[in-house]
């Protein structure tokens, strides 16, 4: 990695129209690193992670993944570079079967990108989301949970160095938001991944990110272990208390 960031924003603004949804946000990812990234709603989360992967063009700033040069590349640019996201709503094909939705992942990265064997083929990917034994049914079919699960497993298809994830553990029972931040763990753990989390479940994140990354109004106000962060002032008041005392 010739010591360049995995994946790196320098002062990345956001405008649409008159509104800045992220306002000179700067943040480096080191290869193998678990961060999260909480704010308020409305605090510009989502909007930072769609120039993460290319999906939203920043207004200004930069973008660089391994020391490659991304600002204003279109999306297939980022996942070239290895990196792959989740989104709020999961994007998957009601119509064809969980295998054939991770088959398309594949085809997306083109096979020959290199991988660990953990990642060789559909079967493999699903044993690593643990569902297996859903690979005949309709995507459709299964519950919300499986499918966030099998998003993820799309995700891992393209192969990526570098996985988003975007409120991943919305609408999941308390058990399972559980289940799925130590599959989270898991899957950087064994596929030597780097994951840039947002979480609405903000208890649930802190528990399991190494670094923690928060977002107010657009702005950057903290970035550092979640034990120091949920102690920090701009933070706590960024919540007016709300969420901040089941957090520390």
């Amino acid at each position: 990695m010739n010591g360049h960031p995995l994946l790196e924003a320098r002062d990345v603004t956001v405008r649409f129209g008159g509104l800045t949804a992220v306002d000179s946000v700067s943040a480096a990812f080191a290869a193998g690193e678990l961060v999260g990234i909480i704010g308020p709603n409305g605090a510009g989360k989502t909007t930072f992670f769609n120039a993460l992967s290319g999906v939203v063009e920043a207004t200004s700033g930069d973008l660089y993944a391994g020391g490659t040069r991304l600002t204003g590349a279109k999306p297939h640019r980022f996942a070239q570079q290895g990196i792959a996201r989740t989104f709020q709503t999961p994007r998957v094909f009601g119509e064809l079967s969980v295998a054939a939705n991770i088959d398309f992942g594949l085809q997306f990265a083109g096979r020959q990108r290199s991988a660990s064997w953990l990642l060789k083929d559909e079967t493999s990917i699903l044993n690593l989301i643990n569902l297996r034994a859903q690979a005949a049914l309709p995507a459709a079919a299964i519950t919300p949970s499986q499918q966030r699960l099998l998003e993820i497993g799309m995700a891992l298809a393209t192969r990526p160095k570098l996985l988003l994830l975007d409120e991943v553990a919305a609408g999941l029972t308390e058990s399972e938001v559980e289940a799925m931040a130590q599959l989270i763990r898991r899957l950087r753990d064994e596929l030597d991944l780097t994951v840039i989390w947002i979480e609405h479940a903000v208890t649930t994140l802190l528990r399991h990110v190494e670094r923690v990354i928060v977002l107010h109004q657009g702005r950057k106000i903290a970035d550092g272990l979640p034990s120091q962060v949920v102690r920090n002032a701009e933070v706590i008041e960024a919540y007016l208390g709300d969420e901040m005392a089941e957090m520390v």
